[in-house]
């Protein structure tokens, strides 16, 4: 069933979604090459409670940590722990806080020191389909208008799609429906009406879309090994358009900055 979300509900993720994106600013200016993923699960799940939160996906069906840090061919859900970063990595994190019971939901893909022209060209791509995505969250707009926009937007730039794995409603719990695929037909699914809350997540891929799970049952890669990107906001559609309940500040947003002006616009 599909909750529309009141004002006092929307500011209630707003507070929780603050604490989101400045934990993820923070572990965006952390992560280096030489430091494990765990140790920057320890910052996050320090940063979410200092200011007063709980990390949404520690425990969440047995998830071992506060983030999701996914490597390279890793598309989303690595589990943190002793993988050290290297130069020139790509580096998802995924991040949720929840705060007095609603839940804030963000992921980016940063840059680990110096990296491909190639890989950087799908960092700038994949940010791109999110923003495209969020200026179709408008009222009397579909689902299928979302998942129509960032798959033409990805596959012209000739990369992937993953399909096995959507975006989703998000409030009192981290996946509400309706599930919104990062494909689709325009004009078809659900209507937008004001009150919905989604995290818009595009997960794309440098080649195939194809993806398997790894044997400790979370972790999703590339079926081809190569690489992908996940940028993901909590996203508020009001009377007045979309708002970004994740957005992080301009110039506290390096991997993004470029789109950064497209984002401040929606908002």
């Amino acid at each position: 069933m599909v909750t529309l979300k009141s004002a006092r509900e929307i500011e209630a993720m707003r507070r929780s979604g603050t604490i989101t994106s400045q934990v993820l600013t923070e572990l965006m200016k952390s992560a280096h090459a030489g430091m494990s993923t765990a140790e920057l699960d320890t910052l996050a799940e320090r940063g979410i409670r200092d200011r007063g939160g709980v990390p949404t996906f520690k425990g969440y069906n047995g998830f071992p940590g506060s983030i999701c840090a996914s490597v390279n061919e890793e598309v989303v859900h690595g589990i943190p722990g002793s993988r050290v970063l290297n130069d020139g990595d790509l580096l998802s994190i995924d991040i949720g806080t929840t705060l007095d019971g609603y839940v804030s939901d963000s992921a980016v893909t940063i840059p680990i020191g110096n990296i491909t022209q190639n890989a950087r060209r799908l960092l700038e791509v994949t940010q791109e389909c999110l923003t495209v995505g969020i200026a179709q969250m408008r009222r009397g707009n579909h689902v299928g208008d979302i998942g129509a926009a960032v798959a033409a937007h990805a596959e012209k730039h000739g990369y992937g799609v993953v399909r096995e794995l959507v975006g989703h409603g998000v409030g009192r719990a981290m996946h509400e429906e309706p599930q919104v695929p990062n494909y689709g037909e325009p004009g078809t699914g659900m209507e937008l009406r004001p009150g919905l809350v989604l995290a818009l997540e595009p997960m794309i891929t440098q080649a195939s879309p194809q993806i398997r799970i790894l044997s400790d049952g979370w972790t999703v890669v590339t079926a081809d090994g190569k690489l992908a990107a996940h940028f993901e906001h909590t996203i508020a559609l009001t009377e007045d358009g979309p708002k970004i309940l994740t957005l992080r500040k301009h110039a506290e947003d390096p991997a993004t900055e470029r789109y950064r002006p497209t984002e401040e616009a929606i908002a």
